[in-house]
């Protein structure tokens, strides 16, 4: 199946905590970098979440090749990582744009740069997506810079996923002029461009599915580019939909629970059919709920992909496995 989105080479991936946000982002590069490519995936929040899905060293601030794409009939690609250090960005943007080589170091002993990125949390931003904008209008120009046919980004949350893509805006108030507030503006032309497309990720839940709604509509109301919503760990039914349904009401037959396991056990346990139809109900119910927070989701008018969740916990292997769900859905 051919991608929903051949045009876009930033994508964006957020979504409230909990919803596997950076599991989707390492799926989606391991499927993106498919047919031969070289894709990036760019962490910012610090917690090395890439090291310990790809089991490598924790990243420094530069980019490494830690794995390669899903294999077809035409080969696969590589993906490289990146973890972007606000502190190391703010230093690599001095050293371009001040010359500010060793003085640049020196200010970061003394802790100017810390000051600088904890007041002004609007230049903190511009740092961190300036790397990933760098990184994205990469050319033949930049020599022995590998060049990439995606950039994928584990973002923050959806609660400031705007306020960060945002960087024009949000610096308006703090630099009104100079390369800084030149170099927001820049960014902003490829944020809001179609090559862009910010996707969120969410679990069939109410808050995280209302969260999604309110991201939508706000990165809508500002002009950044929204992508599809991906349904996360989805379960799946274990039980036909007559049997959900009575399950739901506590109409299950007791009688016909404690004689199939019978056919299995003997002697049956005498809390086990009890606590089978007490969890039965239980699964029925969530079923139920997670019915209807699809629906809403199915209503949001954007592209919905969806994830099973793996029993056995997302190792290598499980990223390989959403990763190729993707590929099919139309997703990468």
């Amino acid at each position: 199946m051919s991608s929903d989105w051949p045009r876009v080479r930033l994508h964006v991936v957020t979504g409230k905590g909990g919803t596997g946000k950076s599991t989707v982002a390492a799926s989606l590069a391991l499927a993106l970098a498919s047919h031969g490519k070289n894709v990036l995936l760019c962490e910012v929040e610090g917690r090395q979440g890439i090291a310990r899905m790809f089991d490598v060293d924790p990243l420094p601030y530069e980019e490494r090749r830690i794995s390669a794409g899903l294999r077809d009939s035409r080969g696969a690609g590589s993906v490289h990582a990146l973890h972007i250090d606000p502190e190391a960005a703010l230093l690599e943007y001095l050293a371009m744009y001040y010359r500010l080589g060793r003085a640049g170091r020196a200010l970061d002993r003394f802790g100017v740069i810390d000051f600088a990125t904890t007041i002004a949390p609007g230049v903190r931003d511009v740092l961190l997506t300036g790397k990933v904008y760098e990184a994205v209008e990469r050319n033949s120009r930049n020599k022995g810079a590998t060049q990439y046919d995606a950039v994928v980004l584990d973002a923050p949350p959806t609660g400031r996923i705007t306020q960060f893509l945002n960087v024009s805006d949000e610096l308006a108030g703090l630099a009104k002029v100079g390369p800084i507030r030149s170099q927001a503006d820049t960014m902003m032309t490829l944020f809001r461009s179609p090559r862009t497309a910010v996707h969120l990720v969410t679990v069939l839940e109410e808050m995280p599915v209302q969260e999604t709604a309110d991201g939508i509509a706000e990165l809508s109301r500002v002009g950044l580019p929204v992508g599809g919503v991906v349904v996360n760990m989805r379960r799946p039914a274990e039980l036909p939909d007559a049997d959900l349904e009575r399950a739901g009401r506590g109409g299950l037959d007791a009688e016909r629970v404690r004689a199939d396991l019978a056919a299995a056990l003997d002697p049956v346990p005498a809390p086990l059919p009890g606590a089978l139809l007490t969890e039965a109900a239980e699964h029925a119910e969530r079923h139920r709920l997670e019915v209807a927070q699809r629906e809403v989701v199915d209503g949001l008018g954007v592209p919905v992909y969806e994830l099973p969740r793996l029993p056995g916990g997302v190792d290598r292997g499980g990223l390989g496995e959403l990763g190729a769900l993707m590929r099919e859905q139309g997703l990468a």
